[in-house]
């Protein structure tokens, strides 16, 4: 009896001196700061109820603005994650022109370190003379009017292949995951420009890119407890980022082999390669490495990551916005009928569709335009981290904050946008 006594008093003792550390920490913390607003938190676990149940991340955050106000930026503090949420289109400015410079890196969770362990690409790489020289590779080489032009050939075939397999489909009165093949369809486009065939594994790369995305939203737990180790491996977010990072390399090796066999059997055909003939982006990625030159070394890995990158960005959000299109048109038949109809009028019956066609269709361009700001492919965007400690519209931003700009709920805002 004596001894439970004897504890109970130590814990008596003890907890709230923990408590009243723990309190000034906080204090000390937030001292002289003017944070955004943002809702309640509980111990440990911090905003993370606010997203209990929501799938949809953005839609939550939306929410949460919209109860506080419609506040411009929100304050959360996802785990031990602080995190801000530009909600509003003057807060997107001041983060993404007003103050760029500042917000231009990166944060770099567990998971993320974890995929970009064997190189960094110009989407996660840190403000500095790397991301500015894969920028510069990225705008003046693989992204420039030019180069793009050059691949109309392979978006023409591959435009046609598709409309060919959807009339087969149709005709044998069979159904067509539209979806599916909206998927396929932007996949192989971008796999040609990058190493000028189909990829044989085209499958398995989808599916590793898709679980990658996933990975690097920043909402598993290992990324919301960072100083956790016993989070992460219970929540196995470290295990599946290393799973998915080697098996995403594997098939970027199997990819640039093709590309070699490719170009060895045209070679063996042809001769050598003949001046003005195509490069296809991985033969442009090649030669920059070997030119040489270079403030930062351009090595295997950044090219491996430059790789990953274009197929991200090329594939994934290109497809989602064509399927939500499709979703769309589906949705609202009259519509749909005023697009077919604009398609019919200035195609007239031609059996095949060239990019020179698509000048004309000015409603179908307005389709688009309005998929993409009612279902943005990132609604969030990729995640931004302050370089110093900063003020966004009269609100402090600290050091080793999440930035969020929530293009989702900017581009349904009743203050810019009508309801229908």
């Amino acid at each position: 009896m004596a001894m439970e006594q004897a504890v109970y008093l130590v814990l008596a003792l003890v907890l709230p001196l923990l408590l009243l550390k723990l309190i000034s920490k906080r204090r000390s913390n937030v001292a002289g700061q003017k944070l955004p607003p943002g809702p309640w938190r509980l111990p440990v676990i911090g905003s993370l109820h606010h997203l209990a149940g929501k799938p949809l991340v953005h839609r939550a955050f939306a929410d949460i603005a919209r109860r506080l106000g419609d506040a411009p930026l929100v304050y959360l503090k996802l785990g031990e994650v602080p995190v801000v949420v530009a909600s509003s289109a003057e807060a997107a400015r001041e983060v993404m022109k007003t103050q760029d410079v500042t917000f231009a890196t990166r944060p770099w969770s567990p998971t993320t370190k974890i995929l970009m362990s064997d190189g960094v690409g110009v989407a996660f790489a840190p403000y500095g003379a790397h991301w500015r020289q894969l920028r510069k590779i990225c705008i003046m080489e693989l992204l420039s009017a030019r180069r793009v032009q050059s691949f109309r050939r392979v978006r023409e075939e591959e435009a046609g292949r598709l409309v060919a397999a959807i009339a087969a489909g149709a005709g044998n009165g069979e159904p067509v995951n539209i979806s599916e093949r909206l998927t396929v369809l932007i996949a192989d486009m971008t796999v040609r420009a990058m190493i000028g065939d189909r990829f044989s594994r085209r499958e398995e790369f989808l599916e590793v890119l898709q679980q990658g995305v996933r990975i690097l939203s920043g909402f598993n737990l290992g990324d919301l407890f960072p100083s956790s180790r016993l989070v992460g491996f219970v929540s196995g977010s470290a295990r599946q980022a290393w799973e998915n990072h080697t098996k995403g390399f594997e098939l970027i090796e199997c990819a640039i082999k093709q590309h070699e066999e490719v170009k060895a059997t045209a070679a063996a055909s042809n001769g050598d390669r003949k001046e003005g003939e195509q490069e296809d982006l991985l033969d442009v990625l090649l030669r920059i490495q070997k030119e040489g030159g270079h403030d930062v070394p351009f090595t295997m890995g950044a090219i491996k990551c430059l790789l990953v990158d274009l197929f991200s960005a090329g594939s994934e959000t290109s497809a989602t916005t064509l399927i939500w299109a499709m979703s769309e048109l589906m949705r609202n038949p009259t519509t749909m009928a005023k697009a077919q109809a604009e398609v019919h009028n200035n195609l007239q019956g031609k059996p095949s569709v060239t990019e020179d066609d698509l000048a004309d269709l000015k409603y179908m361009r307005l389709v688009i335009k309005e998929t993409l700001r009612l279902h943005p492919s990132v609604p969030l965007l990729l995640p931004r981290e302050p370089t110093e400690a900063c003020n966004v519209l009269g609100y402090d931003v600290p050091t080793g904050t999440t930035v969020f700009v929530n293009t989702w709920a900017i581009c349904r805002d009743p203050k810019h946008w009508d309801a229908r």
